[in-house]
């Protein structure tokens, strides 16, 4: 028999700033969105219907995950790890995965093309947080460092076979972040910092000609000939053109008349820039960095390791996602297919974040014991 007084406890010790940011975020993107794919001109509003139904299925998958107590879920996290590494190695076998922006990364499921490093960024983060919490306290030797990496090394190894080296290091900012988080000693990761300095020459000459590309792109910003740049350029016009509080909504020429590339995903920001000008990009950026805030708030007020852990690891992967595709759009760090979260379109990506954020808001719910 449910013990609503209980049920309503928990109900109350969930982060409710956290959620309203979240549903601000949300709208916001939503009113940009239906600039981004011309609705307003078209009169077609699917794409918005489908963002908004990823939305809301979000939000039931949300109710379903605080019904779980996330350490009965990170008991699992052997499994956990073998399903990520599964479904990372399906999507490579040609007629299972389908190429998309030049990698094996996404199943074609019909009326939805499931991106399978999505669900593996929140089945991996449960897993991996367990693992690195059985190791606290020994992070002050090598040895064991490097046994979490090779944790998370088939991972890694799996996304760059795609080849998607943007995913790769979303991933690789979740594992620096739990690491961390679990209290690395300084000496290791002064170290660890030298060695990825010194080794970026010997990946940059591993990575696929295209991936180059970006690189030699950012490095040349004024060879339009270069794959990549023609975007970033047309991107700083479109928001140069939006001064201080941007040509208004629907207004943006670059958005409008389809000079700005991939509008409504990866440079979903420019339109912002455009058409809501300086103050429109500072009002969301606002918003994010409150929205991590709220996270590491959940995560310094957790009841254990694990769930502290696991918090670091989805916030890590939003920053790192919020960053990357900012800074792509303004020219401060090379274009990766990196979308902006809850902002930019794609049903998978909006129904994965939900997932992880109901796995923050799990720990969030339950930082307090409740006996039932």
């Amino acid at each position: 028999m449910v013990n609503y007084k209980n049920t309503i406890k928990l109900l109350k010790q969930l982060d409710w700033k956290l959620i309203i940011t979240l549903v601000a975020i949300f709208i916001y993107g939503l009113v940009i969105l239906s600039s981004a794919t011309h609705a307003n001109q078209t009169g077609s509003y699917s794409r918005l219907i489908k963002q908004s139904l990823a939305f809301t299925i979000g939000i039931v998958m949300v109710i379903f995950i605080l019904m779980c107590d996330y350490n009965f879920i990170g008991n699992y996290y052997k499994g956990l790890y073998v399903i990520s590494i599964f479904l990372l190695s399906v999507v490579l076998i040609p007629g299972v995965g389908e190429i998309r922006g030049g990698a094996r990364s996404t199943i074609d499921l019909g009326p939805l093309d499931l991106q399978v490093a999505e669900i593996v960024k929140l089945t991996f983060i449960l897993s991996y947080a367990k693992i690195v919490e059985m190791k606290k306290g020994k992070l002050d030797n090598l040895k064991d460092i490097m046994k979490l990496l090779m944790y998370a090394a088939p991972i890694i190894g799996l996304l760059i076979a795609q080849p998607d080296l943007g995913t790769a290091i979303v991933f690789c900012c979740i594992i620096a972040g739990i690491i961390f988080t679990a209290g690395i000693d300084y000496k290791i990761l002064r170290k660890a910092i030298l060695a990825v300095v010194v080794l970026m020459p010997i990946v940059y000459l591993c990575i696929d000609p295209y991936q180059q590309s970006r690189i030699t792109g950012f490095l040349n910003p004024e060879d339009t000939s270069i794959q990549g740049n023609y975007q970033v350029m047309q991107s700083n016009i479109a928001i140069g053109s939006g001064g201080l509080t941007g040509k208004g909504l629907y207004q943006g020429t670059q958005n409008q008349e389809d000079f700005l590339p991939i509008q409504d995903s990866d440079f979903i920001f420019a339109v912002v820039g455009e058409e809501l000008g300086v103050l429109g990009m500072v009002a969301l950026i606002g918003l994010f960095a409150y929205f991590l805030f709220r996270m590491l708030i959940i995560a310094s007020e957790s009841k254990d390791e694990y769930g502290t852990l696991v918090v670091v690891g989805v916030a890590s992967m939003f920053a790192y996602q919020i960053i990357q595709n900012i800074g792509m759009t303004v020219s401060l760090i090379p274009v990766t297919g990196v979308t902006l979260p809850f902002v930019s379109y794609g049903g998978s990506s909006v129904l994965t974040s939900m997932a992880n954020l109901g796995i923050v808001l799990n720990v969030c719910m339950r930082r307090k014991k409740i006996n039932f």
